[in-house]
């Protein structure tokens, strides 16, 4: 049980707000060392790794592809689109229809079509932020409120991909599922039960979370109306320091 530890300096790593991926290399080589393994067996089982997951390769090319997108403006295409889309598509609205299009793709097994990486840096968090910011008028968003809306971004993505890709009968968790009870407990398990099943799980996650997103455009209201009345009396009090003086 001891090993488990590692998980803890996860844990603690995240909510101390470090680097995420000097946090899970710190995690595994002190599970490494729990376990008793060597320091060459530690970097030995670090390098198979990298090299045998295919979405790390995925990731390693993908990565500078979308940095030349984004150096080249791809964030500003994406807050100009959302302009176009008129007023009425709303920061709640907008993550709503991109919480329905990341479960519909990951129920038909495309999982990296989405992701942090991928959509949500580059385009997804950029268009969420441009419709609250038209919602209050077009003044750029306070910082609180940018990182509330990107907070609610990745959380979107990360709701439609958890609830979405169990509806997709050749995905890992089902096959893992499958294979375990059936060699354990001597049944016929098919995937496709599985999937089906799952199917009320995504329909209540969109459900619940977009509900949740679509309260997000009064919460924005309320705090770009707050945030707002603050500037104006700064502003104010500025001005009768200056006359002051």
């Amino acid at each position: 049980m001891i090993v488990l530890l590692g998980v803890l300096v996860v844990i603690l790593g995240f909510a101390m707000r470090r680097n995420p991926l000097l946090v899970v290399g710190v995690a595994g080589i002190v599970t490494g060392l729990l376990g008793k393994l060597s320091p060459v067996e530690i970097l030995r089982t670090f390098g198979e790794s990298f090299a045998s997951s295919r979405s790390v390769t995925i990731f390693a090319i993908t990565l500078p592809v979308i940095g030349l997108l984004e150096r080249n403006g791809l964030q500003q295409q994406a807050r100009t689109l959302i302009g176009k889309l008129g007023t009425k598509m709303t920061t709640g609205r907008f993550l709503t229809l991109y919480l329905l299009l990341r479960q519909l793709t990951a129920a038909v097994g495309l999982q990296t079509i989405g992701g942090p990486a991928q959509s949500v840096r580059p385009m997804v968090a950029p268009m969420a932020e441009a419709a609250a910011e038209r919602q209050g008028g077009g003044r750029p968003l306070p910082d609180k409120l940018r990182e509330k809306v990107r907070s609610y971004a990745a959380g979107t993505d990360n709701v439609g991909l958890f609830f979405g890709e169990d509806c997709f009968l050749a995905i890992g968790s089902i096959l893992l599922i499958t294979g375990l009870v059936n060699s354990t407990y001597h049944t016929h398990l098919e995937p496709l039960h599985l999937a089906l099943w799952a199917i009320p799980s995504a329909v209540c996650a969109f459900l619940v979370h977009g509900g949740r997103l679509l309260r997000l455009d009064r919460k924005l209201e309320r705090e770009l109306v707050t945030a707002s009345a603050e500037m104006s009396v700064a502003r104010t009090d500025a001005q009768e320091g200056e006359a002051t003086k």
